[in-house]
């Protein structure tokens, strides 16, 4: 338990939280500090909080998502920075009037920043977690509750212009080597894909090509060499070969894949 005074200036809030071993120390004082707004019993309470590794989001009830500011209820994923270039890809691949999907959507910020730069298109979200897709909903989604495409409205079917998805892709025997804190807070529920990770994301190619029409694209964030796992079936399932997404550092990120004509 954590028995000092919470310092309410950004530089000391600051060194505390570098010396609790919070990387983005700076940054997640000025979150913390503009949350409280002045009430020294609120930030005692937040910082005390986020200390014990509960999610900054679900402790401000808020986190900025390529630049749109998403609501993220307690329980549910927290959209992380990584997913930001795969949901600006879909921006990209999604017309004005165009429709699309996102799947295993958490709190619905990819969705969100699609209808956010596309207002003229539909964007479509499920997730299988009812506390998921209560805060979708209130972030302003179109949403379903069910197991990937399950839900999903028939009339879709053939007319969809991108479906992205963040689904659980992490190897079970992985999760152990995850941040020491995940799990206190999280289940594995947004995490587990399976022996290789791989579980989910076969899943969506295989049922994808039902939803989109022919040029659609099919954006899936992954990691390590699950994209050269998964080129036979989405040959397979009529996509073209699909581009590798990496990151700064070269780290495979995502897959993009567009189906044929």
């Amino acid at each position: 338990m954590l028995l000092v005074a919470i310092p309410n200036d950004p530089a000391s809030l600051s060194a505390l939280l570098a010396n609790k071993g919070f990387i983005a120390a700076v940054e997640e004082s000025e979150e913390l500090l503009a949350y409280a707004a002045g009430n020294i019993t609120l930030l005692d309470a937040a910082v005390r909080r986020r200390i014990t590794g509960e999610p900054l989001a679900w402790i401000t009830g808020r986190v900025s998502f390529c630049g749109v500011d998403i609501r993220v209820d307690p329980d549910v994923y927290v959209p992380r920075w990584l997913s930001e270039p795969l949901a600006r890809r879909a921006v990209e691949r999604l017309p004005e009037t165009g429709t699309a999907i996102d799947l295993c959507t958490g709190s619905g910020a990819i969705a969100k920043v699609l209808r956010a730069h596309r207002p003229g298109a539909r964007v479509v979200a499920c997730d299988v977690d009812p506390r998921a897709v209560a805060c979708t909903a209130a972030n302003g989604a179109e949403v379903y509750q069910g197991d990937l495409f399950d839900p999903l409205p028939r009339d879709l079917e053939g007319r969809v212009d991108v479906v992205v998805a963040v689904v659980p892709y992490v190897p079970t025997p992985e999760l152990p080597l995850l941040q020491r804190d995940t799990f206190t807070f999280e289940t594995t529920l947004s995490y587990d894909g399976g022996a290789d990770g791989t579980h989910f994301l076969r899943r969506v190619v295989g049922d994808s090509p039902r939803f989109l029409r022919p040029g659609g694209a099919l954006l899936l964030e992954l990691g390590g060499h699950q994209a050269e796992l998964l080129a036979h079936e989405l040959t397979r399932a009529g996509y073209a070969a699909p581009t590798v997404l990496t990151d700064e550092d070269r780290d495979v990120r995502g897959i993009e894949a567009t189906l044929g004509h």
